[in-house]
């Protein structure tokens, strides 16, 4: 679901804000906009947000982190699941910088995909559906080994697995992926969203392909109470 704000925040593509409902808790969103948040009703925060209703009050600080950076003529998206939305602002507000865009974006079935209206800043869709509901029945992962050699820069953000072998098909160059951990405090403070020597909320959440050659970014991750947890 997309949230929209009665403000609009000065922000680059890739950022992201902390949102706080008080006596629920705090949670990490990318930006799909600068007024807008799109939002899959996964644990008790989101499941709070589902219920709120226009004109209700929403708290954020933000934004944070550093954005992607245009680079290329011809690029690709690389998107699985809910990664959609800082490539979406990547799409609208850079779109200029680029002579070609095509966004390959993946979900387990046809009811999982969050478009938004995408189609008017990218020049072709490529749809992948794990079941064979929609589009074709394959990884968005797939479709990018096969058109590789088209683009000379590749955008990334979805799951782990997915962006590890984004960069394994891409040798680490020319790419910059928008990684997830999880986090606290969104300002570097609390630790918590360690990525290899770096914090996602500062350092990130975008990184260049070879800043992840020595991290576990699709290998492990954190609990929110620091064990580690296969991916």
């Amino acid at each position: 679901m997309a949230f929209k704000f009665d403000k609009k925040l000065e922000f680059k593509p890739g950022q992201f804000i902390m949102a706080w409902l008080p006596g629920v808790g705090e949670k990490p969103f990318s930006l799909a906009d600068n007024d807008l948040i799109v939002v899959k009703r996964v644990g008790a925060f989101t499941s709070r947000l589902f219920e709120l209703k226009e004109g209700d009050y929403l708290w954020i600080r933000g934004p944070y982190g550093n954005g992607f950076i245009p680079k290329g003529r011809n690029i690709a998206l690389i998107a699985g699941g809910i990664g959609i939305p800082p490539l979406y602002a990547l799409a609208k507000h850079y779109g200029g910088s680029f002579e070609e865009i095509t966004l390959i974006y993946g979900a387990r079935s046809k009811n999982e995909f969050a478009m938004l209206d995408v189609e008017r800043y990218v020049d072709e869709v490529v749809l992948t559906t794990d079941d064979g509901s929609l589009g074709r029945k394959c990884f968005p992962t797939d479709v990018l080994n096969e058109m590789k050699d088209e683009f000379d820069q590749v955008y990334t953000c979805g799951p782990e697995v997915m962006m590890a072998k984004v960069l394994e098909i891409m040798n680490f160059e020319n790419v910059q992926v928008s990684a997830e951990r999880y986090m606290k405090c969104g300002i570097g403070v609390c630790g918590s969203c360690a990525l290899g020597k770096y914090l996602v909320c500062k350092d990130g959440p975008v990184f260049e392909g070879k800043q992840l050659i020595e991290t576990e970014l699709g290998k492990f991750k954190r609990s929110p109470d620091g064990r580690i947890l296969k991916i």
